[in-house]
């Protein structure tokens, strides 16, 4: 279910370690390229850190009423060679340990892992020191935290600069070359394929799944010799394939699709203070500079209108935008929400800082007055909220409490001849005419009849349950955030169902109980997990239930659920039990125009051991495979 980061404000510097149902976070670090074996630039980036680390200001950001991660973090050695990042996590979580970012170094055999809180960071020192796996004693440390990216950046630069006259290189042109417009620099950052005509973007996204199901079909062989029959038949069929792979379905809109985009509040690249819009760069480049949308491609006409009204409001105010090398100011972010029922959500991230409740009042006062009676009236927002981001100590910014300032306080959509109430924190897909594409597909696919339940794993608002309700006996949405699960319960009776219940907490908390509690011999699993794919516990709980036959799993990130795919699949043991599935057909649905993210919906059917002669998926029959 989740949304990718092309609009979003992530790559913040380590105290924001943003996280949104539109970017979830998962433990893999994205500031490391983890497929380059030889991460040149993590050493780079590490040496600067060391020569650096001399400096107290370089650590600024670590303060006591700040979130980071980088102030729990450990650094295990002596791994064994050649594990790679699912590997250790996997490693980890059958120890029972999560934790919040994974950063590995190529072939070298060590790791740093962070976590969320002191305990969890404790329990995993004292865990896993002394520990052995594959043949190695690992060892753990307290590890150093990184220096501030941009503060690092600065001081090289200084550096360079004192050398030699001049600006520093970083800022420099190329003798006779031209510097390419904002408008261009932008688009190349959030819509990297805009200039590719849009089958061009087609080809080179199915040609991703296919390396995908390639790459699935030598795991499946790997971790399960009793398929190696079936999987020698299928290969021959389709292109060394595990299934066949559809066309991939195309985006009804290319382009100003994004229903939700998440803007920056900083200083303008061309030099423009309060600018709302996109980072030019990466806060880890050194980069605070932002971009306006007016431009860009994939952003919607109400969505840029409701940015332009904002920053006109916004350089009416006293507050300066928030500086995260300093710390200060005030103005952070404004995530905006649109819909085809022309409703807009605006949310305004602000620091307070120290000013007292008056004077918050009074802004927020103001805010109203201009959006319901100045010039922002006719913006097209009917839902604004005033979201205080501070010191906060949790990663997840769905802890922070949203201020409702004017207007309603949920917008509604339309999706599939249904109702739709969202809330501020709530997921929702971000191309609505896309999502169609991709709920019908899994309707297809999925064969439910008046005897099915779907288990509706990750459920958000409830899209996708409430989109199938009425073909099957009932329907069980789960889901972890708690206002997507009221907004779940009001869009079941908007459309007056009864045969839908949703269940709020971690999947692999709820999941495996309302498994067991059920009695129906005919139930379909549909997971739409974030990026990081299904807790393994989950996957273990899908295994055990013999009467879960079918299994749709919507991956916005195909290879990081590479692993879900292969537990799966792979073949029973001491820690996987029940019979394994095999993927039967696979499809990638665009829901993001000019990037190279897409959908990917792989459809998986239980083997069954009990017959000599099995039917096998797609009508043809095969020896069972035992």
């Amino acid at each position: 279910m989740a949304d990718v980061s092309d609009c979003s404000a992530a790559d913040q510097p380590p105290p924001q370690e943003k996280k949104s149902d539109d970017v979830p976070q998962e433990e893999k670090s994205d500031d490391v390229p983890q497929d380059n074996p030889d991460n040149q630039d993590e050493k780079s980036e590490a040496k600067a850190d060391g020569e650096a680390a001399s400096d107290p200001n370089m650590y600024r950001y670590i303060k006591n009423d700040l979130f980071t991660s980088e102030i729990y973090k450990v650094e295990i050695r002596n791994l064994p060679k050649f594990i790679g990042f699912n590997d250790l996590k996997k490693f980890l979580a059958k120890h029972g340990l999560n934790p919040h970012k994974i950063k590995l170094f190529g072939r070298q055999t060590f790791a740093f892992v962070t976590f969320k809180n002191e305990e969890e960071r404790d329990k995993a020192m004292k865990m896993v020191h002394g520990m052995q796996w594959k043949g190695q004693v690992l060892t753990v440390k307290l590890a150093k935290p990184k220096v501030d990216p941009i503060l690092r950046k600065r001081k090289q630069q200084e550096g360079e600069a004192a050398g030699e006259a001049g600006p520093p290189p970083s800022k420099r042109v190329e003798a006779g070359e031209e510097e390419e417009p904002l408008s261009i620099q932008i688009a190349n950052v959030v819509t990297p394929l805009w200039n590719v005509p849009y089958e061009e973007q087609l080809r080179r996204k199915e040609d991703e799944v296919v390396a995908v199901l390639q790459r699935l079909a030598k795991e499946i062989g790997n971790t399960n010799k009793a398929m190696l029959p079936w999987l020698f038949a299928q290969k021959g069929k389709y292109n060394k394939m595990c299934c066949p792979l559809e066309p991939i379905r195309p985006s009804p809109t290319q382009k100003e699709y994004r229903n939700k985009c998440e803007f920056l509040i900083s200083v303008g690249a061309d030099g423009q203070d309060k600018t709302i819009g996109f980072r030019l760069g990466k806060y880890k480049g050194g980069s605070c500079a932002v971009v306006g949308p007016s431009e860009t491609s994939h952003v919607s006409a109400e969505a840029k209108r409701v940015v332009a009204e904002f920053q006109k409001f916004i350089r009416t105010t006293p507050y300066s935008v928030y500086s995260p090398e300093t710390y200060e100011g005030h103005w952070k972010q404004l995530t905006v929400r649109t819909t085809r029922t022309k409703q807009a959500m605006a949310m305004a991230f602000f620091h307070p800082q120290k000013l007292d409740e008056e004077e918050v009042g009074a802004l927020k006062s103001s805010m109203r007055t201009y959006f319901t009676e100045g010039e922002g009236r006719d913006s097209g927002v009917t839902s604004l909220y005033f979201v205080r981001e501070g010191q906060r100590t949790s990663p997840n910014l769905e802890d922070l409490p949203c201020e409702l300032v004017a207007g309603e306080g949920c917008i509604h959509e339309e999706l599939l001849g249904l109702k739709f109430r969202i809330s501020p924190h709530s997921f929702f897909q971000v191309n609505t005419g896309a999502a169609e594409v991709l709920y019908s597909a899994v309707g297809e696919w999925a064969q439910l009849d008046q005897d099915s339940t779907v288990l509706d794993v990750c459920c958000g608002t409830g899209t996708i349950g409430i989109s199938l309700a009425k073909r099957v006996k009932k329907v069980i949405g789960i889901e972890l955030c708690q206002e997507a699960v009221e907004d779940a319960k009001v869009n079941a009776a908007l459309n007056g169902l009864t045969n839908v219940e949703f269940h709020c907490g971690k999947a692999e908390d709820v999941f495996p109980n309302v498994l067991s509690a059920l009695v129906s011999p005919k139930v379909t699993a549909i997971v739409d997990p974030p990026r990081a794919g299904l807790h393994s516990k989950v996957v273990l709980a899908i295994r055990r239930a013999p009467h879960l036959k079918r299994l749709v799993y919507v991956a916005c990130n195909a290879k990081a659920a590479m692993t879900n795919f292969v537990d799966l699949c792979r073949a029973p043991s001491n820690r996987v039990h029940g019979a394994p599935f095999r993927p039967v057909r696979a499809m990638a649905v665009d829901l993001f125009p000019q990037t190279m993210h897409m959908e990917m919906l792989l459809l998986l059917e239980r083997v069954d051991y009990n017959s000599q002669q099995q039917q096998q998926p797609g009508g043809a029959q095969q020896e069972t495979a035992s």
